[in-house]
């Protein structure tokens, strides 16, 4: 690994970018415990722009918006237009069955790479590359796109589409508030509110995702 710059950073430490690309299948030491470690300061980062940059957003608004930052998809994009992949150290087994592109690999990967700058270049560093690289907005959030990225989830895992629940319907008839639950194979992922079961079922799978994300 001759070259130390990536994501615009070079690294003082080269090991720690080596570590950082270094996929599992490559044995150990390898990028999982920096990809424990960078899913938190990623949430962290994105957390602190998001609360500077829409002071009038609420709770809900602020963690639908992160979300769309921190998720597999967002961080695979960025990792494709940098060329991560591409310098991952991975056995042939996985290179063979399209490890270099694969979105879980890559957002790993992407997860890897920030802690190690953040070891490498401090706080500062780390939130200089993820201005540098991750968008600016999210896309505006639309009510069906937590479900349809749900079913993507567990359909890309070879699953059935999870299943959706009214478990309570309360107010009038003017303003109504249902409760609904989302499941997989039979569990419950998690339950959401709303004024309609269509903005429940979207809170659920939101909440279902952030769970996901959370135990990556």
């Amino acid at each position: 690994m001759g070259d130390n710059t990536i994501l615009g950073y070079r690294f003082h430490d080269a090991s720690l970018l080596e570590l950082a690309l270094t996929h599992p299948s490559a044995g150990t030491p390898n990028n999982q415990r920096l990809e424990f470690l960078g899913d938190a300061i990623l949430e962290y980062l994105i957390s602190v722009r998001l609360f500077r940059q829409m002071p009038k957003a609420q709770e809900g608004e602020l963690t639908r918006t992160r979300l769309q930052l921190v998720c597999e998809e967002t961080l695979s994009d960025i990792a494709r237009r940098w060329g991560i992949g591409e310098r991952l150290r991975m056995d042939h087994g996985e290179e063979r069955t399209g490890g270099r592109d694969k979105p879980s690999v890559l957002c790993d990967a992407m997860e890897a790479v920030l802690a190690a700058i953040w070891l490498d270049g401090g706080v500062s560093a780390a939130r200089d590359t993820v201005e540098r690289c991750w968008p600016k907005r999210a896309e505006p959030f639309r009510p069906n796109e937590a479900k349809n990225r749900l079913q993507e989830h567990y359909q890309r895992n070879g699953g059935d589409p999870p299943e959706y629940r009214v478990l309570e319907r309360s107010g009038p008839d003017h303003a109504p508030s249902f409760t609904v639950g989302v499941y997989y194979a039979g569990e419950q992922l998690a339950t959401g509110t709303g004024s309609s079961k269509k903005l429940a079922e979207s809170e659920a799978a939101m909440e279902a995702l952030r769970k996901i994300e959370a135990t990556k």
